[in-house]
């Protein structure tokens, strides 16, 4: 069993990105539920005002956002194409392209009766509302361009016309899964395996890719429950190299928060600039000092 915590929810895509990168490299790994929206006062001792969902743990050490999720379980997995940094550019703008542009599309596209009904067999009315209530307020604050969800199902269309003429290997970019294919599952999962929509249909290959990436499992979880994550981060986090302190704005309290949605700020002392991520120190009165860990691309330092 790795020391690896996931923080996440079972209807989240992002979550199934990251659980699903799990099974692919056969990790054993912790597993805490958290609500689907705030309050989610465990994470917020963790990881301060991020309001993204997953998020990960190693001891002291805390892990926002998918991209450094992933280059964690690279690490320990000895898989270093799981990694956005380890990859080509071309392979990179593609993934930007999948996290970003086309992600809400396909949450629009994915309006099912049947997901429907899942999230309300997943939550209670009052919550189903609540969710709502903070979806659409998180949206006016977003940064981002908003999805007319009149042409989200074309943009998925073109998006699922794509990929069956890039798919010719088992694989988006070979015969082996990088970064690349997880980015593009974890929307699709969402349409297909969730909502259960036909948008699928009739793009053979699509499919088949689907049906080899599910096969990879979400690995061996162990559930847990909020204390024992809050008892695993009472250690010291792991140390800092001595080139990634270098930076003049060391030691300087900073805020990062996403550039795009979900823009509510963490502060704390910055402690490392590395060449994909910053990393600053927080304090908690009962845990002592955490370290928390953002990319740098897609995100803003104040």
């Amino acid at each position: 069993m790795t020391n690896l915590i996931l923080h996440h929810y079972p209807m989240s895509p992002f979550s199934e990105k990251i659980r699903a990168m799990l099974g692919y490299a056969g990790l054993q790994w912790q597993s805490c539920i958290t609500r689907e929206m705030p309050p989610r006062p465990l994470l917020e001792r963790l990881a301060g005002g991020y309001r993204k969902i997953p998020v990960a743990q190693i001891g002291a050490d805390i892990f926002c956002d998918s991209r450094i999720i992933a280059a964690e379980i690279a690490q320990l997995s000895h898989k270093p194409a799981l990694a956005v940094e380890n990859l080509d550019a071309v392979q990179q703008a593609y993934i930007s392209k999948v996290d970003h542009d086309l992600f809400f599309p396909c949450l629009f596209a994915a309006g099912t009766l049947t997901l429907n009904l899942k999230v309300l067999k997943a939550m209670s009315l009052l919550d189903v509302g609540r969710f709502l209530y903070d979806r659409i307020n998180m949206g006016r604050k977003a940064k981002v361009q908003a999805v007319n969800p009149l042409q989200a199902k074309q943009q998925v269309r073109m998006h699922l016309a794509d990929l069956e003429q890039r798919l010719t290997q088992d694989f988006l970019f070979g015969q082996t899964p990088t970064h690349a294919d997880f980015s593009t599952y974890h929307t699709l999962w969402f349409i297909h395996e969730l909502a259960e929509s036909p948008l699928l249909q009739g793009h053979p290959r699509v499919l088949s890719w689907m049906a080899r990436m599910k096969a990879f499992g979400h690995g061996t979880a162990q559930q847990i429950v909020a204390a024992h994550a809050l008892q695993a981060a009472r250690v010291q986090p792991r140390a800092i190299a001595a080139e990634y302190s270098q930076d003049a704005m060391i030691g300087q309290t900073v805020s990062i928060a996403p550039a795009d949605y979900g823009c509510k700020p963490t502060t704390g002392v910055l402690v490392a600039v590395m060449p994909t991520r910053w990393v600053i120190a927080r304090q908690d009165t009962e845990l002592g000092t955490l370290h928390v860990h953002f990319p740098r691309q897609g995100y803003t330092l104040t």
